[in-house]
C-alpha cells in the first residue's frame, strides 16, 4: 500500500531479480517472458478483471481493425500507430482499444508496433524489425536507431511548427494516458508490456540525440502520471476494502459472514500485490528517468519533469507531497531558464491553493520562501507574475509566514510599468491590507465617512503617501482596479471624507492627505471613464465588450450625478490650493453633459462656472490656468444645450481679461516712463491667463497678435523687457499662428492668402522674422541640441544648479536633456527639418548609448519607415562625419588599430545590424549606402601624390561592415561600380595602406551562404528557421516578387549579372546579362536611379521589421548570433560602462519609454491641442 506513512523517500525496487528495472535492462526474449506468465502474479491475472472486460470489448465494432500491425479505418489502410495518432481523425479511446485487441491476439507484434510508435514520434526514420526485437539487446536497438536518425534535420514532431504538430503533442500525451487507463486491470501486471516500455523509454531518455531524449522523457513522465492515478485508485479501493472488512469482522458471530470475510481478505491481498507492482514501475521511472532528466541540458526537458512532479504531488499528496519530492522543485527554482522557473511556480500554486496541504508545506516554505520572494523581481515578467501570485496564496494560507520586509518587497511592484506584474502585486496588497476586518467593523455602514469603505480609503491614502511615489497615483489605481474596483468607485465616501467635518474624537486629515485623496479620486474617475491603463502601462486601447461599455456608461452617469453637485463645493473649499484645484478642475472632462439638462442641474452648473471664474482670478500658476481653460473647452460643446450658457460665461471672462491686458499694456509701454515691478507683474499675470486660454480656445477675434507684437517690438528696441513677459508674449503669438494654420488646413480655397493675411498688415521686418532663412534656422536648432544635450554629466554646470553631488539633480537634468533630444527627433520624423540633419544625432549613438540610446534607436526606426534610402544615406553620412573628425585629429597617417577608428567601425557594425535579417526589404537602401560610401572613399586624392592611396580609402574598411547585407547578385553590381573608381595599378597593390580596398573587394566577391539564406528568408515566413544543411536555393526561384516591388533595380531593360559561384534564384527584378554589353553610365547609377514618385509612395512595407541590435555580439560570433531566432522585445543589452551611465532604475519610468516619447500622438508644438 502506497500510503503516506508507508512510502519511503524513494520507491524501493523489489528484491526479485526478474522484476529489477534499470536504464540498461535488455529487451527480454518473448519466449522467456511467455514462460513467466504461467506463474506468480501474472498467472493469476491472465483474465481481465470485470471492470476491464467491458472496456476491452468496446474495441469490437468500433470500426477500426489492424492488418499486419497497421490500422485501417475510413480508407487509412496500412497506417502505423504513429500516423493514426498524428492524423488525429480517430478517437484515442478507439485507437487504444484496437491496440489492446491486437495485443491479445499477438502481443509481440502489438508491442513491436508500440515500440516503433515511440521511435517514430522522435522523428527517427528507422524502424525496429521483429528480428531486431527478438535477438538484439535494448542498447543495441537504440544504437541502431541513432545511426539511422536524420541528423541533418534539427526538427522532430515535438518541436515542429504548425497546428498539426501542436495537436500531435496533446494527442501523444493523451494516447499514453488512455493506454494505461484501459490496461490498468490486467495487462500492465503481465510483467511484459510495462517492463518492455519502461526499459525502452529509460534507455532512450539517456540518449545523446535530443529528439530521443525529449520524446522519451515526455512519454515516461506522462506514463508515470497515469500510473500515479492508478496507484491512487488502488489506494482508495484498499481503504474501502479495509473498512468493509473491519465492519464485517466487528459483527457478532451470529451475523458475521465468514465467506464475505474471506473474499474481502483475498481482494485486499490482490490489491496490495497490484499496488506493489505499480510502486515498482513508478520507482523504475522515477529513478531511471526523472532523477537524471530534471537537470537535463535542454530547458524543455527540465520543464516537463517539473510540471509532472507537480501533478503527482497534487494528485496523490499522501504519497508524493513530502520533502523528498518537494526538494526537486525547490532546487529547480534557481534554474537559469525562465520557462523552467515558471513551471516550478505553477506547480507550487496548485499545492498552496489547497489549504488542507499547508501543514505539509511548512518546512518547504521556511526553506525556500526567500527564493520565492526574490523571484518577484525576476527578469522574466511571466515568472515574476506567478511568483507574486504564489506569495498571495501563501499569504492567504497564513499571515505569519511572510515578514514585513517580504511584503514590502512586493508592495512597491504596484508601481511597475508592466501591467500583469502590477495587477498581481495589487491583488497581494489588497489581500494583505484590505481583506481583513475586525469585529468592530461588523456593524458599520458600507458607505460614508464612518464606514468600512471610508476606513479602507484612508488606508489606501496612507499607503500612497508612504510609498513616496506621489506622481504615480494612476499606476496605483490601475493595479488595484481589478480586485478593489468597488472600493475605488465609492466616490460618495471620498467626498464625505473631504467635505464633512471630523466626528468628535476622530483625527482630522492633514493637508497632504487631502491632496493624495483628491489625486486618487481623479485617477479612479479617469480609469472608470476611459477603461484603459494609464500611459506607459499597456500597448494601446482595446475594443470594449458590450458589458464593459454598459459599465462605462453607467459609471459616467453616476460620476456626473455625484460630482455635478459636489464639485462646486470642493472648489469653494480648496480654491486657494493650486495642486488640489488643478486635479479637481479635470473632473468635468469625464462628465456626461446631457445630465445637466435631463437631471435639472443647471443651478449647479452656474455655481461651477462662478467657482472657475474665481479660480482664474486668484491664481497665476500655469497648471491651474490650463486646467481652467480645458474645463471651459470640455463644457463648451455645441452638441449639448448648456453650450450657450457656458459660452456666454467664457466670453465675458475673456472680454474682461483682454480689455485689462490692453489697458495695462498701454500704460506699461508709455514713452519716457520706466515701468515699475507692480505694473510688470500685472501685465505678466494677465498675459499668463490669456495665453493659457489661447492654448485651447480660438481667440482670433480679439486680435492679440497686434498687442503682442507691440510688446515684443518694444522689448527688442529697448532691451529691458522682463524675460517672463517675453516668453509668454512669444507663446501667445505662437498660438495665434497655430490657430490661423488650423483654419488654413480646413480646406479653404484661399489657403495662401489666408496664411499671408496673418502678417501682411505688419512691417516687413516681422515677415522676415516669421519666414526667415530656413536653412539657418535648422543649423541653429542643431547646434543648440549639440551644445546642450550631448554633454558630459560632470560638465553640466548650469543644469544642476551647482549641486554636482546631488544625484537627484543629475537625474532631473538628464530628463530635461532627453526631452530636448526627443523634441528635436520629432522634428526629423515629422519632416520639419531635413532628415540628413539626423546624422549629427546618429553619430552619438555609441558614445551616449546609456543616456539617449533608446531615443536615437527609435528615431532610426521611424526614419526608416518614412524613407529607407534617405535613412541609409543619413547613416553613412554620420560615419563620414566621424571619419573626417578623426582625420582632423589624427592626420592622414593614422593607425587603423586606433581606438577612434575601431569605434567608428563598431558603430558601422551596429548600424548594419539595424537593417534586420530580411535583405530583400532593405535592398535598395543598402545599395545606395555602398554607393555613397565608395564615392566618399575616392573623393579626395592622396596629399602625397599619385601612386598613393586616396585620402579616405580607409573608409572602405568601415563600409565593409555593410557588405553582408547585400544580396549576392547585388555584390557583383556594387563591385562593378567600385571598379569604375579603381585604376589598373590599384588592383595590383598589396601594401598595408591598400588593405582596406583589398578587404572591401573580398567582401564583395565572397559567394556567401548567408546571402542565399537571406534570399530564402525573404520568401519564407519569419517564424521558420533554416536548419537543413541540404538547402536548395533554386527552390526559391519559383516565387516571384509582386510586379513593381523592386522595379527600381531595372531601368530601360537594364540587367545585372550575378556571380557564378552559386546558382542564383531568378528574381523578377534581376535578369542575367553579359556585363560587356553594359554601358558604363548604366553600370550603377542607371540601376539605382530613383524617381520622385517612387520616393513619395513610401519605400517601407507595412510589416517592416523593427530596428535590431545585439550589442553583445562579437565579430566572430556575428553570423551565429544573427541566425538565432531574434526576440526584439527581450534581447539583453550589456554595454561597457561609461562615465555618463545612469541606471534606469533610478529614473522615472515615464522618462524612458521611447515608444511614448516618439509616439505620433504627441504632435509638434501644440498642434493637437489646437485641433
Amino acid at each position: 500500500m502506497i500510503a503516506a506513512q508507508e512510502l519511503h523517500t524513494e520507491f524501493q525496487f523489489p528484491q526479485e531479480a526478474d522484476t529489477q528495472l534499470s536504464s540498461d535492462t535488455d529487451l527480454e526474449d518473448p519466449d522467456v517472458k511467455n514462460a513467466k506468465l504461467g506463474k506468480g502474479k501474472a498467472g493469476k491475472k491472465g483474465k481481465k478483471a470485470p471492470g476491464e472486460k467491458g472496456k476491452g470489448g468496446a474495441a469490437k465494432g468500433a470500426g477500426l481493425g489492424r492488418v499486419n500491425g497497421h490500422h485501417q479505418e475510413n480508407g487509412m489502410e496500412n497506417m502505423t500507430l504513429f500516423e493514426v495518432v498524428k492524423m488525429g481523425k480517430s478517437a484515442t479511446q478507439s485507437v487504444v482499444d484496437d491496440w489492446i485487441e491486437s495485443y491479445k491476439n499477438d502481443r509481440d507484434i502489438a508491442l513491436l508496433d508500440l515500440i516503433n510508435f515511440f521511435i517514430q514520434c522522435s522523428g527517427c526514420k528507422g524502424a525496429v524489425s521483429a528480428e531486431m526485437f527478438r535477438h538484439m539487446q535494448n542498447s543495441e536497438i537504440i544504437r541502431k536507431m541513432t545511426e539511422e536518425f536524420d541528423e541533418d534535420s534539427g526538427d522532430y514532431p515535438l518541436t515542429m511548427a504548425g497546428p498539426l504538430w501542436k495537436k500531435f503533442k496533446s494527442s501523444f500525451c493523451e494516447f499514453i494516458g488512455v493506454l494505461v487507463r484501459q490496461c490498468q486491470y490486467s495487462i500492465i501486471y503481465d510483467e511484459y508490456m510495462m517492463d518492455t516500455v519502461i526499459s525502452l523509454l529509460t534507455g532512450l531518455s539517456d540518449s545523446q540525440v535530443r529528439a530521443f531524449r525529449h520524446t522519451s522523457t515526455l512519454a515516461a513522465m506522462k506514463l508515470m502520471t497515469a500510473l500515479v492515478n492508478v496507484a491512487l485508485n488502488l489506494s482508495i479501493n484498499m481503504d474501502n476494502t479495509q473498512r468493509q472488512y473491519e465492519a464485517e469482522r466487528n459483527k457478532v458471530m451470529a451475523k458475521r459472514a465468514n465467506d464475505r470475510l474471506e473474499l474481502l481478505l483475498q481482494k485486499r491481498k490482490e490489491l496490495q500485490e497490484n499496488q506493489d507492482e505499480i510502486e515498482n514501475m513508478m520507482n523504475a521511472i522515477f529513478k531511471g528517468v526523472f532523477v537524471h532528466r530534471y537537470r537535463d541540458a535542454i530547458a524543455e526537458i527540465r520543464a516537463i519533469c517539473i510540471e509532472e512532479i507537480g501533478v503527482w504531488m497534487k494528485m496523490y499528496s499522501d504519497a508524493f507531497l513530502n520533502d523528498s519530492y518537494l526538494k526537486y522543485v525547490g532546487w529547480t527554482m534557481h534554474d537559469k531558464q525562465g520557462e523552467v522557473r515558471l513551471k516550478c511556480l505553477t506547480a507550487l500554486q496548485g499545492l498552496y491553493y489547497n489549504r488542507e496541504l499547508n501543514t505539509r508545506l511548512e518546512l518547504f516554505t521556511s526553506r525556500f520562501k526567500d527564493r520565492i520572494v526574490s523571484m518577484t523581481l525576476d527578469k522574466e515578467y511571466d515568472v515574476a507574475v506567478q511568483a507574486i501570485k504564489l506569495l498571495t496564496l501563501v499569504l492567504h494560507s497564513s499571515d505569519e509566514v511572510l515578514t514585513a520586509e517580504d511584503c514590502e518587497s512586493v508592495y512597491h511592484l504596484v508601481y511597475s510599468a508592466h501591467r500583469p506584474v502590477a495587477v498581481a502585486a495589487g491583488e497581494f496588497l489588497y489581500k494583505k491590507l484590505f481583506s481583513h476586518r475586525g469585529p468592530e467593523e461588523e456593524g458599520m455602514p458600507r458607505r460614508g465617512r464612518q464606514s468600512v469603505n471610508g476606513n479602507l480609503i484612508k488606508t489606501t491614502v496612507f499607503f500612497f503617501l508612504e510609498s513616496e511615489l506621489h506622481e504615480h497615483g494612476a499606476y496605483l489605481v490601475d493595479s488595484l482596479w481589478e480586485c478593489a474596483g468597488e472600493l475605488l468607485k465609492d466616490w460618495e465616501s471620498m467626498i464625505s471624507l473631504l467635505l464633512d467635518e471630523p466626528m468628535p474624537g476622530e483625527e482630522g486629515k492633514e493637508e497632504h492627505q487631502e491632496t493624495a485623496l483628491i489625486e486618487i479620486m481623479l485617477c479612479a474617475i479617469r480609469q472608470a471613464c476611459e477603461c484603459h491603463p494609464p500611459v506607459g502601462r499597456g500597448t494601446g486601447k482595446r475594443v470594449l465588450t458590450a458589458k464593459e461599455k454598459k459599465t462605462q456608461l453607467d459609471d459616467r452617469t453616476r460620476i456626473t450625478e455625484i460630482f455635478a453637485v459636489a464639485l462646486p463645493l470642493l472648489l469653494a473649499k480648496y480654491s486657494v490650493d493650486a495642486e488640489k484645484v488643478t486635479n479637481l478642475l479635470q473632473l468635468p472632462q469625464f462628465f456626461d453633459l446631457e445630465i445637466y439638462t435631463t437631471g435639472r442641474l443647471e443651478k449647479h452648473l452656474e455655481s461651477l462656472l462662478r467657482q472657475i471664474r474665481e479660480v482664474v482670478e486668484k491664481h497665476t500658476e500655469t497648471d491651474v490656468l490650463e486646467a481652467c481653460s480645458m474645463t471651459y473647452h470640455a463644457l463648451c460643446n455645441e452638441e449639448f444645450t448648456i453650450f450657450n450658457r457656458v459660452d456666454i460665461a467664457r466670453s465675458q471672462l475673456l472680454d474682461e481679461l483682454v480689455d485689462k491686458f490692453n489697458r495695462l499694456l498701454e500704460d506699461f509701454l508709455q514713452e519716457g516712463e520706466e515701468p515699475d515691478e507692480d505694473d510688470a507683474y500685472q501685465v505678466l499675470s494677465t498675459l499668463k491667463r490669456i495665453t493659457a486660454f489661447h492654448n485651447a480656445h480660438d481667440l482670433s477675434k480679439w486680435d492679440l497678435f497686434t498687442s503682442n507684437y507691440k510688446l515684443l517690438n518694444t522689448g527688442l528696441q529697448n532691451g529691458d523687457m522682463p524675460e517672463q513677459i517675453v516668453i509668454h508674449a512669444m507663446q501667445c503669438t505662437h498660438y495665434v499662428i497655430l490657430w490661423h494654420l488650423a483654419k488654413v488646413s480646413e480646406g479653404s480655397s484661399t489657403k495662401v492668402n489666408t496664411l499671408l493675411s496673418v502678417t501682411n498688415d505688419y512691417p516687413l521686418s516681422t515677415n522676415a522674422t516669421l519666414c526667415g532663412n530656413y536653412s539657418s534656422l535648422q543649423a541653429e536648432l542643431l547646434n543648440f541640441i549639440l551644445d546642450h544635450v550631448f554633454i558630459d554629466q560632470d560638465d553640466d554646470n548650469n543644469s544642476t544648479d551647482g549641486q554636482h553631488d546631488d544625484e537627484a539633480s543629475k537625474i532631473e537634468a538628464l530628463h530635461k536633456r532627453r526631452n530636448l533630444l526627443a523634441a528635436y527627433c520629432k522634428l526629423i520624423i515629422y519632416n520639419v527639418v531635413e532628415m540628413n540633419t539626423g546624422a549629427d544625432i546618429f553619430k552619438q549613438y555609441m558614445r551616449y548609448y546609456n543616456d539617449y540610446g533608446d531615443i536615437i534607436k527609435e528615431t532610426m526606426s521611424k526614419t526608416r519607415q518614412i524613407d529607407k534610402i534617405q535613412c541609409a544615406k543619413t547613416l553613412i553620412l554620420s560615419l563620414q562625419q566621424l571619419f573626417n573628425e578623426m582625420l582632423s585629429d589624427l592626420g592622414c597617417n593614422f593607425d587603423r588599430s586606433s581606438s577612434s577608428f575601431c569605434g567608428i567601425k563598431e558603430l558601422a557594425r551596429r548600424f548594419s545590424l539595424t537593417f534586420g535579417l530580411d535583405q530583400l526589404k532593405t535592398r535598395e537602401a543598402i545599395a545606395m549606402l555602398h554607393k555613397d560610401g565608395i564615392e566618399f572613399a575616392f573623393k579626395e586624392p592622396s596629399p602625397q601624390g599619385e601612386g598613393n592611396p586616396p585620402l579616405n580609402l580607409a573608409f572602405l574598411d568601415i563600409l565593409s561592415e555593410f557588405s553582408s547585407k547585400l544580396l549576392r547578385q547585388d555584390k557583383k553590381t556594387v563591385h562593378l561600380y567600385l571598379e569604375r573608381f579603381m585604376t589598373f595599378q590599384m588592383a595590383l597593390q598589396r601594401e598595408d595602406c591598400w588593405l582596406p580596398l583589398i578587404s572591401y573587394r573580398n567582401s564583395l566577391q565572397a559567394g556567401g551562404d548567408d546571402d542565399t539564406m537571406s534570399v530564402i528568408s525573404g520568401y519564407s515566413s519569419r517564424g521558420s528557421s533554416i536548419r537543413s544543411k541540404k538547402a536548395k536555393p533554386a527552390s526559391t526561384g519559383k516565387r516571384k516578387l509582386p510586379e513593381g516591388e523592386d522595379a527600381v533595380w531595372i531601368n530601360r531593360e537594364q540587367n545585372v549579372q550575378t556571380p557564378v559561384m552559386m546558382p542564383s534564384p531568378h528574381l523578377s527584378s534581376t535578369v542575367l546579362r553579359d556585363p560587356k554589353k553594359m554601358r558604363p553610365e548604366e553600370s550603377y547609377m542607371g540601376v539605382y536611379s530613383i524617381t520622385s514618385d517612387r520616393r513619395s509612395s513610401g519605400l517601407m512595407e507595412d510589416d517592416e521589421e523593427p530596428i535590431v541590435e545585439d550589442v553583445m555580439m562579437s565579430s566572430e560570433d556575428r553570423l551565429e548570433d544573427l541566425n538565432e531566432g531574434m526576440d526584439f522585445d527581450t534581447m539583453d543589452i550589456d554595454l561597457p560602462p561609461s562615465k555618463n551611465r545612469r541606471e534606469r532604475s533610478e529614473l522615472k519610468p515615464d522618462y524612458f519609454d521611447p515608444s511614448s516619447i516618439m509616439d505620433d500622438s504627441v504632435g509638434i508644438g501644440l498642434l493637437l491641442r489646437v485641433k
